[in-house]
């Protein structure tokens, strides 16, 4: 699995601006225009693409810094499965330009119909989801290929015909003369707006656009150790495109409901736990909630009240993998605020008998909460 940075060439601290340089180099060095439509290249200029489409994305440039590939989703789930050429040569196109002028021609065409528009959805799932994995049936809206005329967007018993203007290029080459010499411009065609093909008779249906709205439903899989940072994409499960065109991309937001027992550091848990005064000082076998249920907790003598007591593999898998984080416990002691008169004459007789408390509880009880939460996860 290569590294995005080293595919770049660039430091892991590198600015949104030397990824964007870097990037750019390699891509018109690696495109196969430029190479006489050498594969090698072109796989070259697609991994390139890829590495740069996610590093200069703040978000999946934090996840990949994190959890590498598998940050960006598993089975397609925004990782480099599904990105193709012709979404590597889109991307090039967003943020530089056409090839035409930088190779000394014409630029790659594209004709027929246009690629479907994505969508955009959520799904919530629970922490137990996060745990195990979960699946997921979708109902959405989306553009289907019109079932009167197949979706070729002309009227039943006839059929679009090639663009007379473009000759089913679907695009046109304007060149005009100026003081610098003759220039050369692409654009869509005029006539059959980069279709490759004009419709004399439109599907009464649909009115030549080939779709119709309709819903439908979709099942998506949730890996284990999701965080609502991360998405699902699923190729080719979005709009259809106008007239016959190939499908737009799903993408499925993840939202991690928060559970009130929990919070989430990453893939540790933390929860906090009431205890009385004598279970505390003497010590005592609790059970403590966990995603799954509940476990066997040792408190020992003497614990203090804020101290952090830790149970192993309980908490949340990383993702990607079957490594689990911990669920560390706060202890919280609980003082009675009302007495029955028993409990008040046995307190006064250990205030009585008992130590001073000292000047100041260790270091470590004095530090802010999340503080010794990290001290806690490093010293393990």
């Amino acid at each position: 699995m290569a590294d995005y940075y080293q595919l770049l060439g660039v430091a892991r601290d590198a600015s949104a601006e030397e990824i964007k340089k870097a990037y750019r180099q390699l891509a018109v060095k690696h495109h196969p225009d430029k190479n006489d439509g050498s594969k090698e290249s072109e796989e070259r200029f697609k991994e390139v693409t890829r590495a740069y489409e996610v590093l200069r994305d703040p978000d999946q440039r934090a996840s990949y810094d994190r959890f590498g590939e598998q940050g960006l989703g598993r089975g397609g789930s925004g990782g480099a499965q599904g990105f193709d050429f012709n979404d590597a040569l889109e991307v090039f196109m967003r943020d530089f330009g056409g090839f035409g002028e930088m190779f000394g021609g014409a630029r790659r065409q594209r004709p027929g119909p246009a690629k479907g528009q994505g969508l955009r959805t959520k799904v919530k799932v629970t922490l137990k989801d996060v745990v195990h994995g979960a699946r997921r049936t979708l109902k959405v809206q989306v553009l289907e290929s019109c079932e009167r005329c197949a979706g070729s967007g002309a009227e039943t018993g006839t059929e679009p015909r090639t663009c007379p203007t473009c000759h089913g290029a679907g695009e046109e080459r304007l060149v005009q003369r100026s003081v610098f010499g003759q220039l050369v411009s692409v654009q869509p065609c005029r006539t059959c707006r980069g279709q490759g093909q004009v419709i004399d008779s439109p599907c009464r249906r649909c009115n030549g656009d080939g779709r119709m709205r309709g819903e439908t439903e979709i099942e998506v899989d949730i890996p284990p150790g999701v965080s609502s940072e991360n998405y699902i994409t699923l190729r080719e499960r979005g709009n259809a495109g106008p007239r016959g065109g190939t499908r737009g991309d799903l993408v499925v937001l993840i939202e991690v409901e928060e559970d009130d027992r929990f919070v989430r550091d990453g893939s540790h848990l933390l929860l906090e736990l009431p205890m009385t005064v004598g279970q505390a000082a003497l010590g005592d076998e609790l059970e403590v909630s966990t995603i799954d249920g509940t476990v066997s907790l040792r408190v020992p003598p003497g614990t203090q009240s804020g101290e952090l007591l830790r149970v192993r593999g309980q908490g949340l898998p990383d993702l990607g993998t079957n490594r689990r984080g911990d669920l560390m416990v706060r202890v919280i002691v609980w003082v009675p605020d009302r007495l029955t008169a028993e409990q008040e004459r046995l307190y006064r007789q250990l205030r009585a008998i008992e130590d001073a408390a000292p000047e100041r509880i260790a270091d470590v009880d004095r530090k802010g909460f999340w503080s010794k939460v990290k001290e806690a996860f490093q010293a393990g």
